[in-house]
Order: structure tokens, then sequence, then C-alpha cells
């Protein structure tokens, strides 16, 4: 069932993967329905999510994920991180799933700088307080739903692919 409920997610976010029309998208639920609408987020929060549940300090990866992802929010004017580096990061998220435990220290630098990455994107797409609000949330819940579903054996592949089809442009 955990392993049809990830693929129905994934699925469900193909048809917006690009985010169109999010630039006008304003308030708390338009920041709480913004990470279920596009694959590369989806494929983060969730492969991070299934990733933490692996290593050594489980929860400080979803806490380093918020709280980076924040932060990138709020930079988001100084820094043009291209999608191409956010495609890279599910890539590498879903080789992740794939690998062994990682240090700590080298867990919580690569997840942090993942998040750092989605957050300066995100953040130039929902710049209000409300809908950042929402989208932290939204985000947070995908990342325990991910740690919920973090057996699921095709997880690594899923992730990967679909990091590699945000990074050819298919979708």
């Amino acid at each position: 069932m955990k392993k049809y409920l990830a693929l129905a997610l994934c699925l469900i976010a193909l048809p917006a993967a690009a985010h169109p029309g999010h630039g006008e998208a304003t308030g708390f639920a338009a920041g709480l329905l913004h990470p279920f609408t596009g694959l590369d987020h989806l494929a983060a929060m969730l492969g991070i999510g299934m990733w933490s549940r692996r290593q050594q300090q489980p929860l400080m990866l979803p806490l380093t994920f918020i709280g980076m992802m924040a932060l990138g929010a709020t930079l988001h004017a100084g820094l043009a991180a291209p999608d191409s580096w956010i495609a890279a990061s599910v890539v590498l998220t879903g080789a992740l799933l794939a690998s062994r435990r990682l240090p700590p220290a080298c867990a919580i630098a690569l997840v942090g700088a993942f998040a750092l990455l989605h957050g300066q994107a995100h953040g130039r797409e929902l710049p209000q307080l409300s809908s950042g609000a929402g989208y932290l949330l939204a985000s947070a819940a995908l990342l325990l739903l991910g740690r919920q579903l973090g057996k699921l054996r095709m997880a690594a592949p899923l992730i990967a692919g679909a990091g590699l089809c945000l990074l050819a442009g298919v979708v």
C-alpha cells in the first residue's frame, strides 16, 4: 500500500512539474498547496524524509531541511539557483536513498545545501510570509510522510529518475 501511495503522489505532481502560474499565487492556502504541485519539491521532500529514517540522527535532517529552506526563502533576492541545481539535488537524493549512512555532519551539510536551493527557488514563487508559512508546513508534512514510507525499496530509482527527468526537461 505504501508503495502505491508514493507512486500516486509522484503521478499527481507530474502535470504541474514546472509550477505554472505560481508567481501570482499568494496566501497561506497557496503556500500549503505548492509543495504538492511540483515533482521537484514532492520528490525532494519524500526522498529526504525516507533517507532521514536511515541516518544516525534521523529527526535532525527534516528539521535542518525546514530551517535551511526558510533561510533560503529569505535569500531569494540575492541568489539565483537554476532549476538544474534543484533537479540535480533530486537526483542526488535518489542516490542517497541507495546509499548507506553518512557521518551525521556530512548528512546535515548535504541536506542543508539541498534545502537552501529549494528554499531560494520557492521563496521567489511564494514571497509573502503567509504563503511561506503554508509552504513550510506542507513541506514538513511531506518530510514526515517520507519518514513513514522510509522502507520502500523502489524509492531510490523513482526519486533519482524523477530528478533525471527534471534535468532533461522531460517534465
